[in-house]
């Protein structure tokens, strides 16, 4: 309809990204209240007849808002009603609630629970499980790393997630830790087994961005755990070639 405010329905693959993006957006859960009591997902608001008037008129418009429900068909009636009202990020889940079960089971193969402290953790980051993936399809761990956030990797490892996930680029978790420089993450991963010489989509390893990127105490930690010096890049260039200062390359020529 002409003029008609519309709201976007989003993919289970799209949900990590929308909601790492948007960190106070408002989860709505609009199956019956029994439902959300059980299962509903962490730090969602039951929608339903008896406070939609509040949250319609009491929620700042710019407020991005998604809306779930049982399988993605009253959520699209609910959130055409907010996009009626004004609000200018709305959102409903494709499959609703069981899409995101499916999704999450997939997302987390170990089938444990992840502890609360975990749990809350993916949600804000909008991940659906410990294995799930996000934004350039980054792992929860890839994203941990990349943040040096020390209390999550472990966590996560803890857990017992995938080590040897890469990315969209082709890069590891460890590629992300290098790419924050926290020697503790960078050290932890490779203990728990992280490939150390994995090489990207280009044959890049860590060793080589390190040493490309001028990072020498990430190179020093690398050298130190045993990073092969003599792997090349699809162009046929090694760590010592890429080299982007004197301190890099006089470690490198060390060692």
């Amino acid at each position: 309809m002409k003029g008609q405010r519309m709201f976007r329905r989003l993919t289970l693959a799209e949900l990590g990204a929308w909601q790492g993006q948007r960190p106070g957006a408002l989860l709505l859960d609009a199956r019956d209240a029994d439902s959300h009591a059980r299962d509903g997902w962490p730090g969602s608001v039951f929608l339903g007849r008896h406070n939609q008037d509040q949250l319609l008129l009491r929620t700042e418009r710019r407020q991005p808002v998604l809306i779930y429900c049982y399988h993605g068909n009253a959520s699209q009636t609910w959130a055409q009603m907010f996009a009626d009202f004004g609000f200018t990020d709305v959102c409903d889940l494709v499959g609703g609630h069981a899409a995101w079960v499916t999704g999450t089971a997939t997302a987390n193969p170990s089938g444990k629970p992840p502890t609360p402290e975990l749990a809350a953790w993916l949600a804000r980051e909008g991940f659906v499980g410990p294995d799930g993936r996000g934004a350039h399809g980054n792992t929860p761990l890839m994203v941990a790393a990349w943040r040096g956030a020390a209390a999550i990797v472990e966590a996560l490892l803890a857990h017992g997630v995938v080590l040897d996930a890469v990315n969209g680029d082709g890069n590891n978790a460890l590629w992300l830790a290098c790419v924050n420089g926290n020697p503790d993450v960078m050290k932890r991963l490779v203990a728990a087994g992280v490939p150390i010489n994995h090489a990207n989509s280009t044959g890049a390893t860590c060793l080589m961005y390190a040493a490309s990127s001028g990072k020498t105490d990430v190179l020093r930690t690398l050298l130190l755990l045993n990073a092969d010096m003599s792997l090349r890049t699809q162009d046929d260039f090694s760590a010592l070639d890429m080299a982007a200062n004197l301190d890099c390359l006089q470690l490198l020529r060390k060692h």
